[in-house]
């Protein structure tokens, strides 16, 4: 793999940049995979909270939430940008200074359709070990898995 602290990945939706925003803001729940939990018990719902400040929060069955994100930019249709605060050994970063970014734009490709671009930069903040939580990111059970499951609520052009 590359030493670059940094991931992209990108996928064509049909639809208007306004409609493919809002589907991945809104039905953030039915991307992110629930066997990608940091509680202690199975989760129940993702809730991405859509204004800067807000955060992205996994609540579980027993009423337990884990926010493992932060939104640092919500301007839409074009663009949302959040914080990974979830650092290599897959626990919650204790420190924001060691935490990445993901930024997602949407770009319109052509009348109705949507160029969706996902960038999860600055992996090396999070110090020792960088490289395998990038490895992570990058693997098909990682960013392409929460991109083929966000085709499937609005489908791939």
């Amino acid at each position: 793999m590359t030493q670059e602290a940094v991931v992209q990945r990108s996928i064509v939706v049909n639809g208007t940049p306004e409609q493919a925003f809002e589907v991945f803001t809104r039905r953030f729940d039915a991307i992110k995979p629930r066997e990608h939990n940091m509680l202690g018990c199975p989760i129940v719902e993702t809730v991405l909270e859509t204004h800067v400040g807000g955060r992205i929060v996994d609540r579980g069955e027993d009423g337990s939430e884990c926010a493992w994100a932060r939104i640092l930019a919500y301007d839409p249709p074009s663009r949302l940008v959040f914080s990974w605060d979830i650092g290599p050994t897959w626990q919650l970063e204790e420190d924001n200074d060691n935490s990445s970014e993901v930024e997602v734009r949407f770009v319109p490709d052509g009348p109705d359709r949507t160029r969706v671009e996902l960038e999860h930069r600055h992996l090396d903040r999070h110090g020792a070990g960088w490289e395998s939580l990038r490895d992570g990111v990058a693997e098909e059970q990682g960013w392409p898995l929460y991109l083929e499951r966000y085709a499937a609520l609005v489908p791939a052009a």
